[in-house]
């Protein structure tokens, strides 16, 4: 086994990370009789507005102090409602107003289930970060009520000594939302989101926005990708999931501010877990994918957007990737060649975590591949939500080291540094 650095900082499920999100209830009724939506808007109308302002008081007592804008956000909330019963707003005051949306919105813990699968990238932003040091976007799969997916971000700071700072996390989350768009779930398509103006990256939430997304974004996999002449671009493939059927999509962002989900098309974009190699190679855009549930694929395209099935690149050999091999992340470039971080599954269904060496100019040639794992699920990183798993979605390189976050029993997320000579070496 390789000499890994296990850093002490773990990360867990927290469910007091609590943003609001919208309350459904019925918009038609029953034979003819009023909505469930309606019956609710026309109670809050007919309260005197004294009892009004003591019961919007009684809400914000109990939220405004966790939520940031409280009142704005149950105001937009209104607005959406309003539209949709077409209501008449020049007979309605604001506090009823704000009474109403608080009565269609919600707290959603959205990482009180498990939080995993992390991916990380250097940040767009390196101003003021002393000689050696590197500042950190890392991207995580946060897991809430009714098991839905979303995607949360934690900024950082990796040392030249190799110790790793996260910045902390600000008291209230902000969810991501479309301009012009309603509480409901857009059909599916791109869809573009933008992360309020006074909120930190790390406060930031994306939540599922069409209906291909119903069920969870999952498992993004960040690349800075360069486009030449120094033009950098963020790029992340993730799975939509709708609760039946999977999807990937592409997201796309130059400041993580604003943020592009794209569909892909083609038949390689019926499977999960692509990642994006972080530049052309002869004027192609090339992928790691897995296509049949067992084996790993090299995909080629001519665009960003569209790909088709692609080639074996490597089947399972080892024994503790018998059952199954995928890639943990975007291919790294050094100058030995393409390193691809995989995972492989064993007996019991335990997930370890390799490495295997492409040519640079040729990702189709298979250089050198590690007989043993380097990181596997043992200790520690055993118990969890789901047991004897360790899993990434990227990590990147720092000065001669490896630095990968990595997910634990699909619960919490683990840090760890390798020497990349040592990681060669072992091949």
């Amino acid at each position: 086994m390789l000499d890994v650095h296990h850093h002490p900082l773990r990360l867990r499920a927290d469910p007091s990370r609590v943003v609001v999100r919208p309350f459904h209830l019925a918009m038609a009724g029953n034979g003819g009789a009023p909505s469930r939506t309606e019956r609710l808007v026309r109670e809050v109308r007919a309260m005197s507005a004294e009892r009004a302002r003591c019961e919007l008081d009684l809400v914000l007592t109990d939220f405004e102090a966790r939520h940031w804008q409280t009142r704005r956000i149950f105001m937009t909330r209104y607005h959406e409602i309003a539209a949709q019963l077409q209501l008449d707003d020049a007979t309605i005051d604001d506090e009823h107003r704000q009474l109403i949306g608080a009565y269609f919105c919600h707290e959603y813990s959205y990482a009180a289930a498990a939080l995993m699968n992390p991916s990380a990238v250097p940040h767009p932003d390196q101003s003021g970060m002393p000689e050696g040091s590197l500042r950190i976007a890392m991207s995580m799969r946060a897991v809430g009520e009714g098991h839905i997916s979303s995607i949360a971000f934690r900024e950082g700071i990796i040392t030249a000594d190799h110790e790793l700072m996260l910045a902390p996390e600000p008291p209230f989350a902000t969810a991501t939302d479309a301009i012009g768009a309603d509480d409901r779930l857009l059909p599916s398509g791109p869809v573009t989101v933008h992360r309020h103006r006074d909120s930190t990256l790390s406060g930031t939430v994306i939540f599922p926005m069409t209906t291909a997304q119903a069920k969870g974004l999952e498992d993004l996999r960040l690349v800075r990708f360069d486009h030449g002449d120094g033009d950098h671009e963020w790029l992340g493939t993730y799975t939509a999931y709708n609760g039946s059927a999977i999807q990937s999509e592409l997201l796309r962002t130059r400041d993580f501010r604003r943020f592009d989900l794209v569909p892909l098309s083609g038949s390689a974009a019926r499977n999960k877990g692509m990642a994006l190699f972080p530049r052309r190679i002869d004027g192609r855009y090339w992928m790691i994918g897995r296509q049949d549930g067992e084996n790993l694929f090299l995909i080629a395209s001519d665009t960003l957007t569209h790909w088709e099935e692609g080639e074996k690149l490597l089947t399972p050999r080892y024994s503790w990737e018998l059952v199954q091999i995928g890639n943990c992340g975007a291919p790294i470039e050094l100058d030995e060649g393409w390193l691809l971080l995989t995972h492989g599954v064993g007996a019991m269904r335990k997930y370890s975590i390799g490495a295997v060496l492409l040519d640079k100019d040729d990702p189709a040639r298979v250089i050198g591949r590690t007989r043993a794992p380097g990181l596997a699920a043992a200790d520690q990183d055993r118990e969890g939500y789901v047991p004897n798993v360790v899993y990434s979605c990227g990590g990147l390189r720092h000065g001669d080291c490896l630095f990968l976050p990595y997910g634990v029993a699909d619960s919490s997320i683990a840090f760890a540094f390798v020497r990349i000579p040592d990681l060669l070496a072992a091949m």
